[in-house]
Order: structure tokens, then sequence, then C-alpha cells
């Protein structure tokens, strides 16, 4: 299933309480240079590179370049569950999270680390994302700071979603979880992980003090994206959510699917996972849906123009 080569780790100085695990596929040249940017860290940390698969010699090209990485190398591409295998060479309390295209700013893996040994509660840290060279604040980052849930006693404001590129585990609760659904693949795939975080009584916690860059890559397939988060979302609803709203997220699904085409193929693959996920459906608890309905209240109010969240952190 996969290859891990350790890498060569003399005279490194990893911080003891985490590790990063950076998820790559067919980009050689941006992970380089990726690596270049945690390789001028304050923070010596412990990268664990997961290829997904790749067939430009990106393996070949880290271990070459960069060999006090640990490189996991997969047999196939299997999306965002490639941080499965990222984790399990995580011997760290905490882990963190980025893509080939993202790197986390100087000191914020090691603020992100004080944040979390002071704050019991919280299972997840999502950073404020910096894009492109002028640094704007991501969209997303900006509606997650005006989130409606109770901050109390938390380090910033607490969600319902995080951003899968730019965020911080518990280890031992990654691993409670299961980490990423495979069949997910890719798009979305936050949102089933953060019902069960918040399922299992962790916050998941807004910290712009903590800083990830991201340079958007050009090789997307934004079509197929679309279509897979539309799937991924009527998956996730008929596994953890009433049966009213798992008919809703099916029904802007279809919508999605006959818009963005291959509709007969992409029909046949969603409903064909119906015995599948029927069979790991869990109801979430009252306490998590009151948070869900807390966002959809605020979405609506920033329909009408006033502020609110952005719907990703409710979809996430």
């Amino acid at each position: 299933m996969m290859h891990v080569d350790k890498g060569d780790t003399t005279g490194m100085k990893a911080p003891s309480k985490i590790s990063v695990v950076v998820l790559t596929y067919n980009r050689s040249q941006q992970v380089l240079e990726t690596l270049e940017r945690f390789s001028a860290l304050p923070e010596r940390v412990h990268l664990i590179v997961v290829d997904n698969g790749s067939t430009d010699g990106t393996p070949e090209h880290i271990a070459g370049r960069f060999p006090n990485v640990t490189l996991v190398t997969a047999r196939t591409n299997l999306g965002a569950a490639g941080r499965n295998l990222g984790v399990a060479s995580v011997s760290t309390e905490y882990v963190a999270f980025c893509d080939d295209d993202m790197w986390w700013h100087p000191g914020s893996l090691s603020r992100a680390v004080e944040l979390m040994d002071h704050a019991p509660r919280v299972g997840v840290l999502s950073a404020r994302v910096l894009v492109d060279e002028a640094g704007e604040t991501d969209a997303t980052c900006r509606l997650m700071a005006r989130s409606p849930l109770d901050p109390t006693a938390l380090p910033g404001p607490s969600l319902i979603g995080y951003m899968a590129g730019s965020c911080v585990f518990r280890t031992s609760l990654y691993r409670q979880i299961g980490g990423y659904e495979p069949r997910f693949f890719i798009g979305g795939e936050e949102t089933l992980v953060s019902l069960d975080v918040l399922e299992s009584g962790f916050a998941i916690v807004y910290a712009e003090e903590l800083v990830v860059h991201h340079h958007p890559s050009a090789l997307r397939d934004s079509r197929l994206r679309r279509r897979m988060l539309a799937r991924n979302a009527a998956w996730v609803a008929w596994m953890r959510l009433s049966w009213r709203e798992a008919w809703r997220a099916t029904w802007a699904a279809l919508s999605v699917l006959r818009r963005e085409g291959a509709f007969v193929r992409d029909t046949c693959a969603l409903f064909a996972a119906l015995p599948w996920a029927l069979t790991r459906r869990r109801v979430i608890p009252p306490e998590v849906e009151q948070m869900r309905e807390t966002v959809r209240r605020a979405e609506a109010l920033d329909d009408d123009g006033a502020p609110g969240p952005d719907a990703s952190t409710h979809t996430m």
C-alpha cells in the first residue's frame, strides 16, 4: 500500500510535540518550493510528505533534495485519505497539515502547540490562510472569524468546520475519528470528520494568529471538484444528518451533477454508495445539530446583508 522512507534525521532539532504532514500529487516543483520554505522555519519540525502516487518523479526529487524528510509513497492516488498514511508515521502529540501549495508561517506551529496545551477542549485549530503574493485573507477565514457560536473558554471563535490544508489536530483525536474517508476521495472531506470531532466532545476553533500561506496551483479540475463536493455532501447527510436534510443534500447533488455533465455516470455512483452509507449511519447528537442550526440562522442573516458566517463553515 505504501513505502516509508524515514530519511536522515541526524542533527535535526524537531519539537517534541508537533509534526507536519504535507500532501502532494504530481506537483513536483511546487512541493519542492514548499519544503524549501519549511526548511527556513525557526521551528525544526518533523516533516512527513505523503506522495499520492505521483507519476512526475516527485518522490525521487524529494528524496534527493530533502533527505531529512520522512517520505511516504502511496501506490495510487488516495485523495484526502492520503493524509491518513502520513499520520501513521506521526509520533508527536499534535499534527499540522498543509498541501503542496501551502506552508506555515514562521512561529505559527510553535504557537499552535501553546494554544493546544492550554486549551484541552480544543481538538482542531483552523489557521488563517493568506492567498497569493498579495497575502489577502481567504474569504472563508474572514467569515470564520465572525462565527456566531459561543467561544467561552476557547482561544478563538468556535466552528463547526475547518480547512483541511491549514489545520492542527490532536493526533490521538485524528486517530480516534479514523481520519478521512477514502471513498470521498476529495472535496468537502472535512465535513464528516468535523461532525465526528464535535460529537466526541472536542471543539474546533479558528485561530487567527496562526498563519498559512497559500499560492493555489493552476493544476485543478474545478468541475470535477464541484461534482465531488456535491456527492460527498449527500453521503455525509446519509451518514450523519436527519432524513429531511439527507433528502435536501441528495436533491442538491443531483442538481449539480445535471449541470456539470456526466449525469448518468455520477448519479449511478452516488446511489451505489447508499447501502455502504447506511451501514455507517449515526445521527449527530442534538447539541451538535443546535450548533449547525445557529450557523444556519447566521447564514440567513448574511444573505440579507447582515454580518454572518460563510456557508462553508456550515458545509465543511
